[in-house]
C-alpha cells in the first residue's frame, strides 16, 4: 500500500552570509561563489550537482552541511557496477525463505495461496533499504550525499533522476514512498564522465576548482593552526608550484593540510629544500609526479 504523505521543506540557512559562517565554524571554509550555491539548493530544494578535481572539498561540503544542520548523512557511493539493489532496495531473500518454510511447517501443508503468501513476505518486514530509499523515507533531518556519481553506469544515473525528480520511490510490492520531509541532496563528480543534461537539468550545478593561495592559507591556518604563517605560506606557494605541473595526480588541500600536520609532527620550523625532499611524498603519490617534481622544483 502506497504511503500518502505530504513532503514538508525547511530550509537550513537564511541568507549567504549565514552559510559562510556556519560553515566556517566546521573548519569549511567557503568562498561566496560555493555559500551562494549552498544557499540557493537549500532555498528552493534543489539538488546540487558539484564538479570538480579530486581533493578540492566536494564531499567535505556535503558533511559540513550535515553537521551545521544537524543533520543525519545518508551517502551513497558510486563506483562502476553498483545497481539498484545497492543504491535503492531490496528484498532480504534468505528471510523470506525462512517465513514460506516455517509457515509451510506450521501447517503441514502448504495451505496459504501464493496471494497471502506475497502478501506477507513483500511486506516492511522483509525490506531493506539503501542510501536512496533511505534517505527518502527519513523525517529527520536529512543530507543525501550521492558521492562520485560519475562513476556509476548510466542505468543508475537514470534511477538517480527518478528519485530526485520527485523524492519518491516506487516499490511495486508497496506503492509509491514519497518523502515526508526533503533531504539536502548533493551529487559530487569528478568529471571522468559527462554526466546526462537531463540530470544536471534537475539539479543546481556548482564548479569547485583548488582553491586560490589566499584562501588555502586560511584554510591551513584554520586545520593547523600550530603552523607558523611563513611555513604555512611556503608550502601553499609550493603546492600551486605543484599543481601547475603535468602530473598524474595534482596535491589536494587535504594533502596541503597533512603536509602541514607532516612539517609539525617532525619538528621542521622552515619547508627548505632538503625538508621538501624528505616529505614531498605526503602530497605526490606517484613515483613518475616525485621525479618531475623535484626535476622542476631544483631538487634533484
Amino acid at each position: 500500500m502506497a504511503e500518502v504523505t505530504e513532503t514538508v521543506h525547511e530550509p537550513i540557512f537564511a541568507s549567504v552570509e549565514d552559510v559562510l559562517t556556519r560553515l566556517a565554524t566546521t573548519g569549511y571554509l567557503s568562498d561566496k561563489a560555493t555559500a551562494t550555491s549552498v544557499f540557493l539548493a537549500d532555498r528552493l530544494g534543489k539538488p546540487l550537482l558539484i564538479e570538480g578535481p579530486a581533493g578540492v572539498g566536494k564531499t567535505e561540503l556535503a558533511r559540513s552541511v550535515a553537521q551545521v544542520a544537524g543533520a543525519e548523512l545518508v551517502r551513497l557511493q558510486c563506483y562502476e557496477g553498483i545497481d539498484e539493489a545497492r543504491a535503492l532496495y531490496e528484498w532480504n531473500h534468505a528471510k523470506q525463505i525462512l517465513r514460506i518454510q516455517a509457515g509451510t511447517a506450521d501447517s503441514g501443508v502448504a495451505e496459504n495461496s501464493w496471494a497471502e503468501t506475497k502478501s506477507d513476505v513483500f511486506s516492511e518486514e522483509f525490506l531493506l533499504s539503501r542510501p536512496l530509499l533511505t534517505a527518502i523515507r527519513r523525517s529527520e533531518p536529512t543530507v543525501l550525499l550521492i558521492d562520485e556519481a560519475d562513476k556509476a553506469d548510466v542505468e543508475i544515473e537514470g534511477l538517480m533522476l527518478e528519485v530526485l525528480s520527485d523524492f519518491a520511490v516506487t516499490v511495486p510490492e508497496l506503492g509509491t514512498i514519497t518523502a515526508t520531509r526533503l533531504p539536502f541532496a548533493v551529487l559530487t563528480s569528478n568529471a571522468t564522465r559527462e554526466l546526462s543534461e537531463a540530470l544536471k537539468r534537475r539539479c543546481l550545478y556548482l564548479h569547485i576548482d583548488f582553491p586560490d593561495e589566499e584562501l588555502e592559507r586560511r584554510i591551513l591556518a584554520s586545520r593547523v593552526p600550530e603552523l607558523k604563517p611563513a611555513v604555512a605560506a611556503q608550502l601553499v606557494r609550493i603546492v600551486h608550484v605543484l599543481r601547475g605541473m603535468q602530473l598524474k595526480k595534482l596535491p589536494s588541500v587535504a594533502e596541503s593540510i597533512d603536509w602541514g600536520r607532516t612539517l609539525l609532527a617532525l619538528g621542521l620550523k622552515d619547508l627548505d629544500d632538503r625538508s621538501v625532499r624528505a616529505t614531498l611524498g605526503v602530497v605526490l603519490k606517484h613515483h613518475s609526479d616525485h621525479q618531475r617534481a623535484l626535476s622542476e622544483l631544483k631538487l634533484a
